[in-house]
């Protein structure tokens, strides 16, 4: 009877341990299975990650570079070359302007705290032997000195203030020609009439004996290009916003851009109508636009200034593809250093898309009037 019931005993035992060790095993089975699927999960977000990283590069043409002023195609001869920087009147005596369509940048600046804060332009060309007529031609300010020099380009004007000397007197601006272009009779008062004409260039540098390329002050390339095949839209941005009109406030001129979603480009209105050339008759338009924030010093009772464009942490815009993200701008101490554009949210520098680009300058004290929409 004794063994009968030890032997029991030692079965229940034996059946206790076994459900026992059964349930031991069971959450280790649990606790292994989210292990598994957590891994499965992120598998998927590094792929993406990797994928918008990713940037397409141009196809580039055999015998051709892509120029540091557009990141558009052009003969590799020209790549060396020195720009021009050419002061073309922006009254409206003076319109209609030649050649402004084939600039690749095109600065528009307040000249003049008189005169309703009137405007001048800035016109940058990489491919200057093109030239057929550009202008009309005029004086030349101090602000326009500092950023002629960002490119090493030469400087074409006709005359301008006294303040220029000073500056024209130094080793890294003296590369400059005023007032020695072709005059055209088209029935305005002499100080419209001044153009930049085929040859007139060629005669100049030959005469001068200043550099056609770039020379020991070019202080590389100005801007951050990406892809004509891999744009920037800012649609992703979630600081971007409208950017479809664009009312500057220069009350003399009244100066505007439209954005044409066909094209994707920004179309340039003065004085109430489009801006056509006077030989092709087609509208001024650009691919991206900077809006600059910056203060500014009289010079003297007459209107003339000097834009303190030797500044950092200025606030600003960048437009492109109907849409516009807040940035800064920053430049530097020394005379030929790059204005350089940072996103206003994360402080990287910004890549423009390639093509035609607008800079206007904007004083501080009109900022407030500016309208983007």
């Amino acid at each position: 009877m004794k063994r009968k019931v030890l032997c029991t005993i030692v079965v229940a035992l034996c059946t206790l341990s076994l459900v026992a060790c059964n349930k031991k095993e069971e959450p280790t089975v649990d606790y292994v299975q989210p292990e598994i699927e957590t891994v499965d999960k992120t598998e998927p977000e590094v792929t993406e990650a990797v994928v918008e990283e990713v940037h397409l590069e141009d196809e580039l043409p055999a015998g051709m570079y892509f120029s540091e002023l557009t990141h558009l195609p052009i003969d590799e001869s020209l790549k060396d070359q020195r720009p021009i920087a050419a002061m073309v009147d922006n009254e409206k005596t003076a319109l209609p302007h030649f050649g402004m369509n084939e600039a690749d940048i095109v600065y528009e600046i307040m000249n003049s705290t008189q005169n309703d804060r009137i405007t001048r332009f800035m016109v940058l060309m990489k491919d200057w032997g093109s030239i057929e007529q550009l202008g009309s031609i005029r004086s030349t300010r101090p602000t326009n000195i500092l950023l002629a020099a960002e490119y090493n380009a030469v400087l074409c004007h006709d005359g301008g203030p006294f303040y220029i000397d000073a500056y024209f007197s130094k080793e890294i601006f003296k590369d400059h020609f005023s007032g020695i272009f072709s005059r055209v009779d088209n029935g305005k008062a002499r100080e419209f009439t001044e153009y930049i004409m085929p040859g007139d260039l060629d005669k100049a540098f030959k005469n001068s004996g200043f550099s056609q390329t770039y020379t020991s002050y070019y202080p590389g390339e100005h801007f951050n290009f990406a892809a004509k095949v891999d744009p920037i839209t800012l649609e992703k941005d979630e600081n971007a916003i409208k950017a479809t009109f664009i009312d500057l406030p220069f009350k003399h001129n009244g100066s505007e851009l439209k954005y044409n979603e066909e094209d994707m480009k920004y179309y340039y209105s003065e004085y109430g109508d489009p801006h056509n050339d006077g030989k092709t008759g087609e509208q001024l338009c650009f691919d991206n636009v900077i809006i600059q924030n910056c203060t500014f010093s009289q010079l003297d009772d007459h209107g003339y200034l000097i834009y303190n464009v030797i500044d950092s942490g200025k606030a600003g815009y960048y437009c492109t593809h109907g849409k516009a993200i807040p940035i800064t701008w920053a430049k530097g101490g020394e005379d030929n250093s790059i204005t350089r554009f940072y996103d206003g949210q994360t402080g990287e520098e910004i890549r423009i898309n390639t093509g035609k680009t607008y800079i206007t300058i904007i004083p501080s004290d009109n900022w407030d009037q500016l309208v983007i929409e």
